[in-house]
């Protein structure tokens, strides 16, 4: 008997609801799919089902008296796997970014050895 699961597209509007057919021994081998209507369904259907991956967007400390922008706002500069989401947040939320601060600034280098780094989405010039 094998396993079906669903996924539903976010590439497109069409948002379909992709049924994907997993290999019998447990493996995530995918036997089948039905439903997607353009190619890049099938390709988001199959990432989704092996290595899932997310972009992280949260917020770190700032070290300084700015009382006004007590946090600042980062993001993965490519997503990373879905599983390390909460390690991520628990090693971000010990960073406190220095002022200055530019927007694109690297907070981060290699993010739990993913080899992906996390910028600033803003800036603080003091």
């Amino acid at each position: 008997m094998s396993i079906i699961r669903e996924v539903i597209c976010l590439q497109c509007p069409f948002a379909c609801r992709i049924e994907v057919e997993l290999s019998e021994d447990g493996t995530k081998e995918i036997t089948s799919m039905k439903n997607q209507k353009c190619s890049r369904g099938e390709a988001y259907a199959a990432q989704e089902i092996i290595n899932p991956v997310r972009t992280l967007t949260t917020t770190v400390r700032i070290s300084s008296r700015d009382k006004e922008h007590p946090l600042l706002p980062v993001q993965t500069e490519r997503p990373i796997p879905k599983e390390l989401l909460k390690e991520a947040m628990r090693v971000l939320a010990k960073v406190a970014a220095k002022p200055p601060v530019k927007y694109g600034d690297i907070i981060m280098k290699d993010l739990l050895g993913t080899g992906v780094d996390v910028k600033a989405n803003f800036e603080i010039l003091e």
